[in-house]
């Protein structure tokens, strides 16, 4: 079965289909530099030559220079850091000085473990010269101890390399003291709060490699983004020269955007309603693996949450069930949260053809080589273009043709961009968003390098102007006290237990079984109040409980399993006030400003909503503490005589709103962020601005740099939210234009029709 006849028979759900041809390949040949065993290895794996773009990168990597290439899936990234690195390994020493007589080693960084156990297999071949191993949470400590004394190629995490390696540098000191290349794999997940972290974690990295008199070149691999050079400078703190030209062959694709078919709204009582609903992306896709499966089509599903690629999966099996029971066997469920051995187990199975059909989370999109895929379905916007490239290039790989299709959520950006296919198909990438000098990400890795080495006025040019201001403030704290030597860390605690990674905020709260005892999950501090508050309907891992208390002073919510008739959603409000404005640009009777804010919110209720009408069931008041964030927020003002031409006063409100929730939705078209990273509030009239004015901001403590983006591009992002409103299908509002799941004001009051003449009031004196 061709994959792309199958969207022919689904009608006005394809909202587009594109094409895209074959493309021949420029070849290169091997450098002489290259060491005559590793040449061989490649040899056995049927590459005798290079592409074009693979030459350029290893050129600069072996000339020292610091390198990012940035191209598309399956275009031999690998090997533009594997080479060089297993090179200096034979005996080359390729790209770096060492200090002593020490042998040399190489650092292997990935975002997630699978990644760095795919990265391992990869290395099978290079047994001569290469002691591989991987250093990460899923060791023994016979295992951890055999890497740290005799590895010479370490795979890891950030996470790894920030909790248990640097802290610890003095045991490794063997592997850091003979770095000559560390490698940075699928460098654009690192963004927002995230990617600021890691690029402290890469400075601390950096200064204990000079420390033991080591100066490795670093090696970055991207899938495609905006100005891959300045991302990763930004990263590393390193000058880095980009190769972004992709020479490397691929077989034409066919690209389907898809929208779910409306189907009528129901009122509490079951009865339709003049508000539509769109069918569920996750059951769409559910049946079109169906479909594509018993065409013996292989397909890997990609979804956003586990809950959600459960369901997909469930949905297939179901209906193949139904239909060719011997097929059911041949869908499954890939995740976090399994064994190491079963993903192990699936990923093999998927390679093997034994697999038809794979829905999955991105575990699964983050480089693992699964050649013979014939199509990839990704139900909903992955959150930016080169997330959607890379998931669509899993596909194709063997040589033949293959198909993408992305499966719209009820959702604006969804919603804009099936409709809008020159925005997402013919648009340049996006530009990665963070911001090393957030002082709340800096001050904890000023700690931890403190604690690690202590600091002097030198490494003031590692970590970034804010660094001096961010030790004094430890100084006064007592954290650090400054001796002849430098400033050293006063406390008994690991400075490195102050920066959680991955953390959006606040401790992790902890989830108990009331029943067992057992540690069922967490979840995290800063969305805590609004999931596992007292009442609340949480679902983990497709199973339903109820919670019964929540302890916020010692982070633990007591849960027992429940199947309620009914869903939770929390009701908060929020108070913001500027603190500091940073710039400002006047647009006519509106402006757009730039700045700090405090950010007061405070969950006050539930509503109870009926899983069967969808009704509303009922509210219950909260008593939970008010939360304050310091942040970043972009924010336009309206003056008064201009909202007053354009709405009606008993409008504002609902107008503001509506503009407010759509932008926050349009906002990840243009920065790499998710609604969830933002947030957003609107008035009539506020106290600091004096008029009418809408504030979105960053979701984290010291802010994300997504705010910021906003701030710089602005008037693209407001016209596309105005047009997105106008093109919407429905007459009042839905989920797929002013309506947004994180509300916490339920949605109320929304005038969708206001928003768009506020927009264009907000617009009319804009830069074009």
């Amino acid at each position: 079965m061709d994959p792309a006849d199958l969207v022919q028979r689904y009608g006005e759900r394809v909202t587009h289909v594109e094409r895209v041809p074959a493309r021949e390949a420029v070849v290169e040949p091997w450098p002489d530099w290259i060491h005559p065993a590793v040449r061989d290895m490649y040899a056995a794996e049927g590459i005798d030559t290079l592409w074009g773009h693979q030459a350029e990168a290893l050129h600069h990597v072996h000339a020292g220079r610091h390198t990012v290439i940035s191209t598309g899936t399956a275009s031999g990234k690998s090997l533009v850091f594997q080479a060089p690195a297993l090179t200096g390994l034979a005996g080359g020493r390729s790209g770096s000085s060492l200090h002593g007589n020490r042998m040399p080693t190489v650092l292997y960084l990935a975002p997630t473990k699978a990644l760095a156990a795919d990265q391992l297999r990869r290395l099978a071949g290079a047994a001569a010269f290469a002691r591989p191993a991987t250093v990460d949470g899923d060791n023994s400590r016979e295992e951890r101890a055999w890497a740290r004394d005799h590895a010479n190629y370490l795979l890891t995490n950030p996470d790894t390399l920030h909790h248990s390696i640097l802290p610890a540098h003095a045991r490794w000191a063997r592997a850091l003291g003979g770095l000559t290349h560390v490698v940075v794999d699928e460098c654009h997940h690192y963004r927002g709060v995230f990617g600021a972290h890691v690029a402290h974690v890469l400075r601390r990295l950096r200064r204990i490699c000079a420390h033991y008199g080591a100066d490795p070149t670093f090696v970055l691999s991207s899938a495609t983004v905006s100005e891959p050079e300045v991302f990763a400078a930004r990263l590393t703190g390193l000058e880095v020269v980009p190769v972004t030209e992709d020479s490397s062959p691929h077989a034409a694709r066919t690209i389907a955007l898809w929208e779910p078919p409306l189907m009528p709204g129901t009122d509490p009582s079951g009865n339709p309603t003049a508000g539509p609903v769109r069918r569920s992306a996750t059951t769409e896709a559910g049946e079109l693996l169906t479909d594509l499966v018993i065409g013996r089509v292989r397909t890997l599903a990609f979804v956003r949450s586990r809950r959600g690629a459960e369901s997909v999966a469930s949905t297939a099996q179901r209906r193949l069930g139904e239909i060719d029971p011997e097929l059911v066997g041949r869908v499954a469920t890939y995740r976090g949260g399994y064994l190491p051995e079963e993903r192990r187990e699936l990923e093999r199975r998927l390679r093997s053809g034994d697999l038809l059909g794979l829905a999955s989370t991105n575990a699964l999109e983050l480089g693992i080589d699964i050649a013979g895929l014939d199509a990839v379905i990704t139900v909903g916007f992955p959150g930016t273009r080169a997330a959607l490239q890379q998931q669509f290039g899993r596909a194709g790989r063997s040589g033949r043709s293959s198909i993408g299709i992305l499966v719209a959520r009820d959702d604006p950006l969804d919603t804009f961009l099936v409709h809008h296919p020159e925005a997402l198909l013919g648009a340049p990438v996006e530009a990665s968003v963070f911001d090393p000098d957030n002082p709340y990400v800096l001050g904890p890795h000023l700690a931890a390098a403190a604690q690690e080495i202590p600091l002097t006025e030198a490494d003031f040019a590692v970590f970034g102007p804010r660094s001096a201001e961010g030790v004094a403030a430890l100084e006064d704290a007592g954290w650090l006290r400054k001796r002849p030597a430098g400033w050293f860390w006063t406390k008994r605690e690991r400075a490195s237990d102050l920066a959680d990674i991955r953390s959006s905020g606040g401790s992790p709260v902890q989830i108990v079984d009331a029943g067992t005892g057992r540690l069922i999950g967490t979840v995290d501090g800063g969305s805590a109040d609004s999931t596992v508050h007292e009442g609340a309907v949480y679902v983990h891992q497709g199973d339903i409980h109820v919670v019964d208390e929540y302890d916020v002073d010692h982070g633990i919510a007591i849960v027992h399993r429940a199947d309620p008739d009914y869903s939770t959603m929390a009701r908060s409000v929020t108070e913001i006030a500027v603190t500091e404005t940073e710039r400002t640009t006047p647009w006519g009777a509106a402006a757009m400003s730039f700045g700090s804010v405090e950010v007061v919110n405070q969950v006050v209720s539930y509503l109870k909503r009926s899983t069967t009408g969808g009704g509303i069931l009922g509210e219950e008041l909260l008593e939970l503490p008010a939360r304050t964030l310091q942040t970043k927020a972009v924010w336009w003002t309206l003056d008064a005589a201009a909202v007053a031409e354009a709405l009606e006063h008993d409008d504002v409100p609902g107008a503001a709103h509506a503009a407010e929730h759509a932008a926050i939705g349009l906002l990840p078209l243009l920065a790499t962020c998710d609604r969830w990273d933002i947030g957003g509030v609107s008035t009539a009239l506020h106290a600091d601005t004096g008029t009418l004015t809408v504030f979105v901001y960053d979701g984290h403590p010291g802010g994300a740099g997504f705010a910021e983006r906003g701030y710089d591009v602005a008037p693209r992002w407001l016209r596309v939210t105005r047009d997105a409103i106008a093109a919407c299908e429905c007459q009042d509002g839905c989920p797929s234009c002013v309506q947004s799941p994180k509300c916490g004001n339920g949605n109320e009051p929304l005038d969708k029709a206001g928003a768009i003449r506020l927009l264009d009031a907000f617009l009319a004196g804009a830069p074009t």
